[in-house]
């Protein structure tokens, strides 16, 4: 079954590393092999990273765009993920339910549960 992606004018989207904008009218995309892609919305900029949750979802993040699942990035996600345990001890079940998905490669379902501790995203989402 092929994913479907519904694209606004101008939409920037990530797919597996490239950089791919829509055109001046909407647009539908579909893809009909496995793909790492992440809409506009959904990247978060090293410049916007300021709190242990977006610091979380941003080594996540750049696991999940460069199909990495170990080495510098492991190690810089799992010291984000220890961070934000440490600030943010009401959230260790889902802190550790991320790092879960991380150990097992499942990194867009890591994001989609750092995306929910973000306010800002997951107002955006809603």
């Amino acid at each position: 079954m092929p994913l479907k992606l519904s694209l606004k004018p101008g939409e920037t989207f990530v797919v597996n590393g490239a950089v791919v904008r829509n055109g001046d009218r909407r647009g539908v995309l579909l893809l009909e092999t496995q793909a790492r892609i992440l809409r506009e919305k959904d990247i978060l900029a090293p410049s916007d990273v300021s709190t242990p949750v977006e610091r979380a979802y941003f080594a996540v993040m750049q696991m999940y765009l460069l199909g990495e699942v170990d080495g510098p990035l492991y190690t810089q996600t799992a010291e984000a993920l220890a961070g934000l345990i440490a600030e943010m001890p009401d959230a260790r079940e889902d802190v550790l339910q991320i790092s879960a998905d991380v150990v097992a490669g499942d990194l867009y379902k890591a994001l989609s549960r750092c995306r929910k501790l973000m306010p800002a995203l997951s107002s955006e989402a809603a």
